[in-house]
């Protein structure tokens, strides 16, 4: 099934299948690796794990919606700038004339300076608390925009980042999730934040009601020993016993998607020259989801999420390019030895098959 090279042409009132919710926030990425102390400059950029997926959504031709909440402010009108520009739809994103929009700031090992988190070290320093997105609330399905993109939408993606912002925006989930799905499907990304649920009056013990109430539900084996005691696939499903699918990612290795029948699929990943990880566990997401809006088969809704997640692992920000459709669909349909014998470099996909990634 051919998969688009670039974003579509935007199409005049139409609704998105896919609609993101969560917050996103303004990042500053350093021009150079080292301690922040030492670091002398810093580039603008934008972040946050649900629209991360919804771009990767639309890069791969699936039409995706961002709802959110911004402040007034500069780095609220380039979230919703470069979204837009990414043919992202976010005429569901309120701004707040109060509070301000999220911010973090990435530092990058790999210098010989005290304190360097060493040569492919990365960490995320947040500065959050109070932003317009923390007010996120059950009011925002009032909003008409709002209303609009999820009585169109095929699928809802929510993330438990959002969960742990605030009480309000853990409510606001628990009546999305609540809601009759008429033909919705809901999926659920853990993206566990320790940092997060370390905040007074936060409960992590809430992520498993969250979980069990989606359709798909995607984790690390790793995040989902940390927040729900196992990252065994098999217990995970018995912990977890409505969702229709749950997709258990095994860092670099492979993925395992579960469904409620009893049937397991797994899907090794493909061998990548990691330049950054930032934003590859929302590139999965982007990809899963993308090949399950399209009616690709299990397999391949996981070789799609490979696939984006290797492009954004060899991206130096959140989100990589895609391949062009000649790639993709030779991906897709190889076997298991041509699959293997891939590699995923910033330069382009190579394999045995003699796969080329296409120049755009």
């Amino acid at each position: 099934m051919s998969l688009p090279d670039a974003v579509p042409d935007a199409v005049p009132d139409a609704v998105p299948d896919a609609v993101c919710l969560g917050e996103s926030m303004a990042v500053l990425l350093p021009d150079a690796p080292g301690p922040l102390e030492t670091v002398g400059g810093f580039r603008a950029a934008v972040g946050g794990a649900e629209s991360n997926t919804a771009c990767v959504l639309a890069a791969l031709g699936v039409r995706s919606a961002w709802i959110s909440r911004v402040g007034a402010d500069g780095f609220g009108r380039r979230l919703t700038g470069e979204l837009g520009a990414c043919g992202v739809d976010v005429s569901g994103v309120v701004v707040d004339p109060h509070r301000p929009t999220g911010l973090y700031v990435k530092e990058v090992g790999g210098s010989a300076q005290p304190h360097d988190l060493g040569a492919g070290g990365s960490r995320l320093h947040y500065y959050r608390t109070g932003s317009a997105a923390s007010a996120l609330a059950p009011g925002l399905l009032a909003e008409p925009a709002v209303g609009r993109l999820l009585a169109g939408a095929r699928l809802l993606h929510l993330s438990g980042i959002t969960a742990a912002l605030s009480d309000s925006a853990l409510a606001l989930l628990q009546e999305l999730l609540a809601r009759p799905r008429a033909g919705l499907t809901v999926s659920f990304d853990l993206n566990w934040r320790p940092a997060l649920w370390r905040q007074p009056g936060r409960d992590p013990g809430v992520l498993r009601e969250l979980l069990d109430a989606a359709d798909v539900v995607l984790l690390g084996a790793d995040e989902a020993e940390a927040a729900l005691g196992t990252g065994d696939p098999a217990a995970l499903r018995r912990l977890l016993p409505r969702p229709r699918t749950i997709v258990v990612k095994d860092a670099e290795r492979q993925a395992l998607a579960l469904d409620r029948d009893g049937s397991v699929v797994r899907q090794p990943a493909l061998r990548v020259e990691v330049v950054e990880p930032t934003g590859a566990g929302d590139a999965f997401a982007g990809g899963y989801l993308a090949g399950l809006l399209r009616g690709l088969d299990t397999r391949g809704r996981l070789r799609l999420g490979h696939l984006a997640a290797a492009c954004a692992l060899t991206a130096p920000g959140d989100q990589g390019r895609p391949p062009g459709p000649q790639t993709v669909d030779a991906l897709l349909a190889a076997s298991e030895a041509a699959w293997a014998a891939t590699v995923v470099t910033a330069c382009g996909v190579t394999g045995a098959a003699g796969l080329v990634r296409e120049e755009p």
